[in-house]
């Protein structure tokens, strides 16, 4: 068990002991998406505005069995990625994952109350499958299933769910929701890190006769005083520049340039 998925377990489990379905903080919790824009109000006046259902509604669940299965991805594919992405990388895929839940229930289930951490827990086995592919995740403890397969299973399922309307009470596209958002994250997570090493990259290696014209370079270079440098570091001068000559600057590595640039005082 890693940090995170730990406080979040026991946050659930506090939360269906301490407020169970039925109770009036329980319903002000709850996500209704005409409450988070006021809209009830129009009809009931005295129904409070109630944006902040948004986050809450991912610690309801509505009986036992709803929390007990959603617990159990989280404990089952969670550490791992908690592992891999650290704290924050963790935390922002489970909530956006489930603000992505919220936000597909107004595109396509305005009327309907939703409760549940699933459209999270959907974000979590959608970042394990991408991950791990090929891990083979035990249906029931018994039937092996590629987590790749798992994910594609699911996706269909909760769209066709949506669409033809089967499975009443549950809510297939805030499990959509919570699949495309976490899926989304990752995507661009990966990309600006990837990106942000990239850019890291280019600075470590980044030298000044990289700028300008090859034959600005050699300027430079044919201007380091050899006369006042340690015989090792003039013969290594002597060397690469006699290597421009004959092949071009081109045929420097990075650190050979940066080791000419050093020279020359760039």
């Amino acid at each position: 068990m890693t940090p995170w998925v730990t406080r979040i377990l026991v946050a659930n489990v506090i939360v269906a002991l301490v407020l169970p379905r039925g109770m009036v903080l329980y319903n002000l919790l709850t996500l209704f998406p005409p409450a988070v824009v006021g809209l009830d109000r129009v009809f009931i006046p005295e129904m409070p505005f109630r944006p902040w259902t948004l986050f809450t509604y991912m610690f309801l669940h509505a009986g036992l069995m709803h929390l007990i299965f959603n617990m159990i991805g989280l404990f089952f594919f969670g550490p791992r990625l908690e592992a891999r992405l650290g704290a924050r990388g963790f935390l922002g895929l489970y909530f956006l994952s489930g603000i992505g839940g919220a936000a597909f229930s107004f595109a396509f289930s305005y009327g309907a109350p939703v409760v549940g951490a699933s459209a999270a827990v959907y974000g979590i086995l959608i970042g394990f499958a991408m991950y791990w592919p090929r891990e083979p995740i035990y249906i029931y403890g018994v039937l092996p299933v590629q987590a790749r397969w798992l994910a594609i299973a699911l996706v269909v399922f909760s769209l066709y769910s949506g669409i033809s309307g089967s499975g009443g009470g549950v809510a297939h596209f805030a499990h959509l929701g919570g699949l495309a958002v976490g899926a989304g994250f990752l995507r661009w997570r990966d990309r600006r890190l990837g990106k942000d090493r990239r850019d890291f990259h280019r600075k470590i290696n980044y030298t000044p006769s990289m700028e300008g014209s090859e034959r600005d370079a050699r300027k430079r270079w044919a201007s380091i005083d050899l006369v006042s440098m340690h015989d090792l570091n003039r013969n290594e001068v002597e060397e690469l520049l006699a290597r421009v000559d004959r092949e071009g600057v081109g045929a420097l590595s990075i650190e050979e340039r940066q080791f000419l640039d050093r020279m020359s005082g760039e």
